[in-house]
């Protein structure tokens, strides 16, 4: 089993290390539970990142985890945010069709409205999702039984919709952030959650937390900083609150989970920030939105300096990673628009001969890093996410790993590491000796789901996509087509047919398992 590799591992590090000074045994001996921070950022596509290419937009403080970690070129998230949550904290991908029952988004507005109360609210989502069974096992539950303290602060944990309860039998210790989807689309809560109690947030009165519309008019403009009833944003209240649970959980092991709100849209940010206030390249709310990927940098800069602060940062590994592929949350008339179209021909891309691509549709920022395809879809812009891996002397400052990981990796990477036992049935493969530089178990392949419908990539660079309306498969090899340019089906039947057949078993024989079918059960 992986996990004996793990400890093996570990074993070796201490033999090696005992002879040095005391105080290295000292060391040694904590980092045998090391901290773990993983910070899921929210639409970011890997191409906002500098250190993946990005050239308006820099982020020195990601930048650096890389240059001082391990960077993933082959990471795979999930199309869309909720499942990407719900595949995180269970450890399962997302084309089984059975493993999670989603409640749809909104039903905490309903306290504003006057219409339910919060007791109200968690009785009915207790009752739409029924019990959860004692042998599920769940991410932060690896590490409350490993003996870690457990928090999450940030957007809701998973789905669109989830109670107290869920939170306490999932395994947090703490939490503090939104419950429900809907209201993260606001970056102005009038109230947030804390350990189940409702936290009123003073000076922000907005119902809608703040929401705006994402086309550009004067009108949208003149809304967007009318800044009645929006006194507190929501993510520097994220980072006071991480920076607590931190100092007060620094003489004990812990595992902190940060999904964040950065940089979903719609835009939102309390002030553009000065390097692009004059950026001739970029119109006012590209500024802006450029400003909430440089806020997302400059939290992870603060939290990584008060770890060093602390001086916990060589026994933390920090992880960064993010849901799901890019998305554009801003239109303007000749600049860009949504739906998404080739904006120098005016038509609308098909999905199957004519996808997205940056330049034709109008991003500046490319934030897909020259993909096809954004968020939703199955196209490699929809689904490839950044995964950087941090921790000092046990992961090989500045490497890149070509090695094929998914999201649903992360609990068997952390069971790994913990030396929790998981149930047989979960989908991931721990990567922990990739990080800790020796070889392991790793996937022949990777699955995931999309709108369109489910997709398969090999390790050798093999992807067969499946358009579910048409029922048109498609078959790509990512080495050689970067892009996705050239289905090359044709003349490549045998194996397409291999991979169709991998896909089928894993859709538990249905191709409408997924997205497809959960979308139609959200209750």
């Amino acid at each position: 089993m992986v996990v004996k590799n793990c400890i093996v591992l570990m074993l070796l590090g201490i033999i090696l290390t005992s002879c040095g000074s005391e105080k290295k045994e000292v060391i040694l001996k904590d980092t045998s539970k090391p901290n773990v921070i993983l910070i899921y950022a929210d639409d970011l596509g890997r191409g906002l990142l500098s250190v993946e290419g990005q050239k308006i937009i820099k982020t020195p403080n990601i930048d650096k985890l890389a240059h001082e970690g391990m960077r993933y070129e082959n990471a795979y998230g999930v199309m869309f945010c909720a499942p990407a949550r719900a595949s995180l904290i269970t450890g399962y991908h997302d084309v089984h069709g059975d493993r999670w029952k989603l409640t749809s988004g909104g039903i905490y507005k309903n306290i504003s409205s006057g219409k339910m109360t919060q007791e109200e609210i968690e009785t009915r989502l207790n009752e739409k999702t029924g019990p959860i069974g004692d042998d599920e096992v769940f991410l932060p539950q690896v590490f409350k039984e490993s003996g870690y303290v457990t928090g999450e602060v940030g957007k809701l944990e998973w789905g669109f919709s989830v109670s107290d309860r869920d939170m306490k039998r999932h395994g947090w210790d703490y939490y503090y952030g939104f419950l429900d989807h809907v209201r993260c689309h606001g970056f102005y809560p009038p109230f947030l959650f804390e350990n189940g109690n409702l936290v009123n947030i003073e000076g922000n009165t907005r119902a809608d937390s703040g929401k705006t519309i994402e086309r550009e008019t004067e009108k949208a403009f003149a809304d967007r900083w009318d800044m009645e009833g929006k006194a507190q944003y929501s993510q520097n209240i994220f980072l006071e609150k991480i920076l607590g649970f931190i100092r007060e959980n620094k003489d004990k092991p812990f595992f902190l989970y940060h999904p964040t709100q950065l940089p979903h849209g719609p835009v939102s940010i309390p002030e553009v920030a000065e390097e692009y206030k004059n950026d001739e390249r970029l119109t006012q709310i590209e500024k802006e939105y450029a400003s909430m990927v440089k806020m997302l940098d400059d939290h992870v800069g603060i939290i990584m300096d008060e770890l060093k602060t602390l001086g916990i940062d060589d026994n933390t590994i920090v992880i960064f990673t993010g849901d799901n592929g890019h998305e554009i949350y801003y239109t303007e008339e000749g600049r860009i628009v949504k739906p998404t179209r080739n904006m120098q021909t005016g038509e609308a891309f098909d999905e199957i001969n004519t996808k997205y691509y940056s330049d034709i549709a109008g991003d500046v920022f490319d934030g897909n890093d020259g993909m096809a395809g954004l968020k939703r879809t199955n196209w490699e812009g929809g689904v490839r996410v950044p995964l950087i891996a941090r921790w000092p002397g046990k992961i090989k400052a500045g490497v890149t790993s070509n090695q094929l990981v998914a999201n649903y990796d992360l609990m068997a990477t952390f069971a790994d590491l913990t030396g929790f036992s998981l149930p047989e049935d979960k989908d991931g493969i721990s990567y922990l000796p990739n990080l800790l530089g020796s070889e392991g178990e790793a996937h022949d392949y990777v699955v995931y789901s999309s709108f369109f419908g489910p997709s398969i990539v090999t390790k050798e660079g093999w992807k067969l996509r499946h358009y579910a309306k048409d029922n048109i498969f498609q078959l790509y090899n990512l080495r050689d087509d970067y892009k996705e340019e050239h289905n090359i089906i044709d003349s490549n039947k045998e194996k397409a047919e291999q991979l169709k057949q991998i896909l089928i078993d894993e859709c538990n024989g249905d191709l409408s398992n997924g997205w497809f079918k959960v979308r139609q059960s959200i209750i």
